[in-house]
């Protein structure tokens, strides 16, 4: 398996976009601020040009869907927002395969949010921004000459159990009974629906700068039908319909009933992590009608809970995910390391869209170590198109940066607490420079160098030569018991300075290298002889059992004199404290000592329970809800570190020079 180098991409996210708006952000009078609110917007146009090309420019808070003359075109518009805390994103769609001379009709139904959460900024407003360019031409834009209403189907649901906090998704409730039939089909009249209201041109507030979309249009899988014998009637039991995998689906039906019958819709994910997460609700009309729930979910099963008596004609679903390829693989003779790595590359994909995220489930949230760990997997899992949602992830960090150059995770959205470890680890050797060496875009560590610098320069080092440790946010430095934080705090400080070093020799910065390389030598000339007892790595105050991770870390500095490569081994061998997060730098640390044979049987060890298991993906701790870490999600890519050791190290593939220009 070789992966080649990512080419010609050069998005710059840190400035208005420099494509020349004519367009006007539009939105409709009576919908304009409700949370969880959907608008229908619908335009006419007549295009007197024969299309040889043709590009449409929309932006939106929060997601739109959308159809040229009655065909649907774009299923889940639009990024949650947040490439700068003041900034929103834009899609660029290819429409000419869509458009033709003579009359068109353009639908949009858009999903305003109207809330903050762990992976989105609201604007507090709702709106549509479209712009069409046919031949390179300015052919229509937004104005008050659009058609909107609100869509009266959908209700704004604050009933019943809501999602927890840290989604800014809500749960959709859709009345049947209510809605507008065909609105989006190219014949509809829609006359007498209200006019637009223009708030503004581009740039201008609450949706403010705009930047394209760094990333692909979500693939879609198509819709499919659960295998059942239909039709049936129900018996008003909740019916199960298993999914060939986890991953991202909306849910699809298509029933006779009577008008007024409540159909609930959930996955056996629901409660993923302990708290309740999304679920749809569905009232009927009278006769056959489908309905598909727009909100994606995750799970193993959708749960359909039908009222008795009503015929269900077919249930189904529609996948849809990050627009990549399961390029990479992996087989050898032992069924657990290959049920390990595809594992390992389940719960990666599911655990990507909008942004890299911790869970698909509790948060949905970009946590910037759970995102170190996903991208040095996708390096080995997928195709360059997932180098691109890294590559977003770098910019809104940064973007992202407070005046007193602190950085926090997860962005973008509401939580503003720096992790003092995850973030280190994120700029740093690990973090940003892995990236960059994988990818050769040398383009995207120059934009964020500046920025690295400031943060890594808010850490000092004290008398003792050794890092003055930081609380933060939230002093965390994994999951889990017996965590040896002065020692953890050096270490990674020291490799967030290896990285930015290598960054600023890549960058022909000769005094930022001698000043990283400075910080370096100065934790380098003090930590062994104040960590180091002989046995193991441990700080002198600090009581508990010997910590793995700081031992395994010490080695992956380089900290560790080969003559004490046994007694490392004997700490790893016996200490067994990381979470699976950390896990992946214990096994690297035992391949860099030469302990190959115990990296593997340690990993058959810690994961077998994972492994095991019918599920899927992989688990957030080494058990499944309360028996886990933070609420013990059943899909945390975090954990799949064994694909990314089974493929540089057992392979042993990896780069030599950037962008696998040299590789063994």
């Amino acid at each position: 398996m070789l992966i080649l180098p990512l080419k010609g991409i050069s998005v710059q996210l840190n400035s208005i976009d420099k494509h020349d708006w004519q367009a006007k952000w539009i939105s409709c009078s009576s919908n304009m601020d409700t949370v969880n609110s959907w608008t229908n917007y619908q335009k006419v146009f007549n295009n007197k040009s024969k299309v040889e090309s043709a590009t449409a420019y929309i932006a939106v808070d929060s997601k739109y869907w959308l159809w040229i003359n009655g065909k649907m075109v774009v299923f889940e518009g639009g990024l949650k927002r947040g490439p700068k805390p003041d900034a929103t994103y834009y899609d660029e769609v290819d429409l000419t395969p869509y458009l033709k001379d003579g009359e068109n009709s353009i639908a949009v139904l858009v999903w305003y949010f109207g809330k903050d959460g762990f992976s989105h900024t609201s604007s507090g407003k709702s709106g549509l921004l479209f712009e069409l360019k046919i031949n390179d031409k300015t052919a229509l834009i937004s104005d008050k000459t659009w058609k909107c209403t609100k869509n009266p189907a959908y209700w704004h649901s604050v009933e019943g159990t809501q999602p927890n906090y840290r989604l800014s998704e809500s749960n959709i409730l859709y009345d049947a009974r209510n809605e507008i039939k065909d609105w989006e089909k190219r014949q509809f009249d829609a006359s007498s629906w209200e006019n637009a209201v223009e708030l503004g041109g581009a740039g201008s507030a609450p949706w403010n700068a705009l930047v394209k979309r760094p990333i692909p249009l979500w693939k879609d899988y198509g819709l499919k039908t659960f295998n059942k014998e239909y039709p049936f009637t129900s018996t008003g039991d909740t019916i199960k319909c298993k999914l060939p995998y986890n991953a991202h689906f909306t849910p699809y039906l298509s029933v006779t009933a009577n008008a007024g019958e409540a159909i609930h819709i959930l996955t056996d994910n629901y409660y993923g992590g302990t708290v309740p997460n999304v679920r749809a609700e569905y009232i009927t009309k009278k006769g056959k009608q489908t309905y598909e729930s727009l909100g994606w979910m995750n799970g193993h099963e959708f749960w359909f809970i039908i009222p008795e008596g009503i015929e269900v004609n077919s249930l189904g679903y529609r996948e849809t995910g990050y627009n990549t390829e399961f390029t990479g693989s992996f087989e050898c003779d032992d069924a657990f390391y290959n049920r390990l790595w595809k594992k390992s590359q389940r719960t990666l994909y599911i655990t990507m869209r909008d942004t890299y995220m911790d869970c698909p489930d509790r948060e949905r949230a970009q946590w910037w170590g759970d995102v170190v760990n996903e991208m040095g997997e996708s390096f080995y899992a997928l195709d360059t198109q997932s180098h691109l949602l890294a590559k977003k992830g770098i910019y809104e960090l940064m973007n992202w940066q407070k005046a007193d150059g602190t950085i926090a995770s997860p962005i973008p959205g509401n939580y503003d607490s720096e992790l003092p470890m995850q973030m280190l680890n994120s700029v740093g050797y690990y973090g940003f420079w892995t990236y960059y060496w994988y990818t050769a875009d040398k383009k995207t560590i120059q934009d964020v160098y500046p920025a690295v610098k400031k943060y890594l320069s808010v850490w000092q080092l004290g008398k003792d030569g050794l890092v003055v440790p930081r609380k933060g946010g939230w002093t965390w430095g994994d999951w889990g018991e017996n965590k040896d934080m002065a020692v953890l705090y050096n270490e990674w400080y020291y490799l967030a300075c290896k990285g930015f070093a290598r960054m600023s020799e890549l960058l022909e910065n000769e005094k930022e290298k001698l000043w990283a390389e400075k910080q370096m030598q100065s934790i380098a000339d003090n930590f062994n002889k104040t960590f180091w007892n002989g046995e193991e790595y441990r700080s002198p105050n600090y009581k508990d059992q010997t910590d793995d991770r700081a031992n395994a870390l010490a080695v992956l500095c380089g900290f560790v004199d080969e003559s004490n490569y046994e007694a490392i081994r004997d700490v790893l061998n016996k200490q067994r404290h990381a979470s699976p997060y950390m896990e992946k730098y214990v096994l690297e640390a035992l391949v860099k000592t030469g302990n190959m044979d115990l990296a593997l049987s340690r990993m058959k060890d810690r994961f077998s329970k994972m492994i095991d298991s019918e599920l899927t993906t992989l688990w957030e701790g080494w058990g499944i809800g309360r028996e886990g870490f933070g609420g013990g999600t059943i899909n945390h890519a975090w954990s799949g570190g064994g694909l990314t050791i089974l493929s540089q190290y057992v392979c042993g593939l990896y780069p030599l020079e950037a962008g696998w220009k040299k590789f063994v």
